[in-house]
């Protein structure tokens, strides 16, 4: 499966590293996962659900928490507080980028993580839990016998999994502050909470307080065998099977609802490789996603419109959509309009109205039908408004491309 690598801002304002993990084709919905505590995104748990979902259709999106991984920022900065709002941040961005996460999935305290900031997130409908503590302050038996040293010194240096980290007093203070179980009731969304009844690092009770809390729709799937970082290979082939059966019913819930109304703020078109031919594209907008080639004749696979018929679509879908406005908007009787457009090049020399003498140019033939009972006015008047669809005046237009590298 692709795995695309690269960084966004998360709440402090540093660089969060991230990669997200998509099928060979289109994705059926988009998911977040947040990994466990001092862990990374790269961890096997995550890297393996993130792939074995990715193959079932979901693409997943996985970062490292501020001062961990690849990501910018001091750990001993950060907080369970810090650690939530980067989760927003996450959401946000693959909103913007990609689709709205509709799934969240979280890892032993990355799943307390995951609850806590599941009501920032609307447009999650799934939530799930994998071997997740109910309540934050259990993280503090990692390090238990250094609790004291750390309140009185302020910063102390800790071992966990063999690793040297700084635990600060404000990370003590902020989960002492979180009622996670507040959460669970007031979450309103689906969950599913996955634990290992011999999990000796969360124990199943974590489990048991979670589902008591929730309200229906909640389920709960018993990792017998398993160990708390799902260190087998099978173990986190089995959960993402699971989480992608489970979840299905409410990505179609989804997809089923009709579109929200769009926003006035332009949307970003994301276009990334997929990798299995030349050519082929994946063009992200909002939640569609539409695949781009080239023809056969010129190395593609053409499995998909070409980047000019992307631009001929643009102006011929404006072009029918003002012509529509204007003609309900006189109530004329226009029963479908059909816009045929092509691209080519022709000699400059050609085109006598052209400010370009020399060289060739790109043109556009637009042929556009128009049926219904009009008269010769208003099949004149309705081309004029042709012209007017913000597009073609764009095209017409100068035009500022500003291109730079990502962050």
């Amino acid at each position: 499966m692709p795995t695309e690598r690269f960084q966004f801002t998360g709440e402090g304002g540093h660089q969060l590293a991230a990669a997200l993990d998509t099928p060979d084709g289109p994705a059926q919905a988009y998911g977040l996962f947040a990994h466990c505590f001092t862990c990374g995104k790269d961890v096997l748990a995550a890297k393996r659900i993130a792939t074995a979902l990715a193959a079932k259709g979901i693409a997943i999106l996985r970062f490292d928490f501020t001062g961990l991984g690849s990501s910018e920022g001091d750990f001993a900065n950060s907080t369970f507080s810090s650690n939530v709002a980067d989760l927003v941040r996450a959401a946000d961005h693959l909103r913007e980028t990609r689709g709205a996460p509709a799934i969240l999935i979280g890892h032993s305290l990355g799943g307390a993580a995951i609850l806590a900031a599941a009501g920032r997130i609307p447009d999650a409908k799934a939530v799930v839990t994998i071997a997740a503590p109910s309540d934050p302050v259990h993280v503090t038996h990692l390090f238990r016998d250094r609790i004291e040293d750390i309140r009185k010194h302020g910063k102390v240096e800790v071992q966990l999994a063999g690793r040297p980290f700084h635990i600060k007093r404000e990370f003590l203070d902020d989960i002492a502050e979180h009622s996670l179980m507040s959460h669970v009731a007031k979450l309103h969304k689906a969950l599913l909470i996955m634990h290992s009844p011999t999990d000796d690092t969360v124990g199943i009770d974590n489990a048991t307080n979670i589902f008591v809390a929730a309200k229906h729709p909640k389920s709960f799937v018993s990792l017998a065998g398993s160990d708390h970082l799902l260190s087998g290979k099978r173990d986190a082939a089995y959960v993402a099977g699971v989480i992608a059966a489970w979840a299905e019913r409410y990505i179609e819930a989804v997809a089923a609802q009709p579109a929200a109304a769009a926003s006035e703020a332009p949307r970003n078109v994301v276009v990334r490789e997929t990798r299995n031919s030349k050519f082929q594209q994946i063009v992200t907008s909002g939640p569609h996603e539409m695949v781009a080639d080239e023809p056969v004749a010129v190395g593609g696979q053409d499995s998909g419109p070409g980047p000019y018929d992307f631009v001929l679509a643009g102006l011929g879908a404006c072009t029918s959509m003002t012509m529509r406005m204007y003609a309900d908007r006189k109530s004329l009787p226009v029963e479908r309009i059909t816009v045929t457009l092509k691209h080519s090049k022709i000699h400059a020399e050609d085109c006598a109205e052209c400010e370009t003498r020399e060289g060739m140019l790109d043109q556009i033939d637009r042929v556009i039908s128009i049926e219904g009972a009009l008269d010769a006015d208003q099949r004149k008047r309705l081309m004029e408004i042709a012209d007017k669809c913000p597009v073609h005046r764009t095209l017409t237009s100068e035009i500022r491309i500003v291109t730079k590298a990502a962050d």
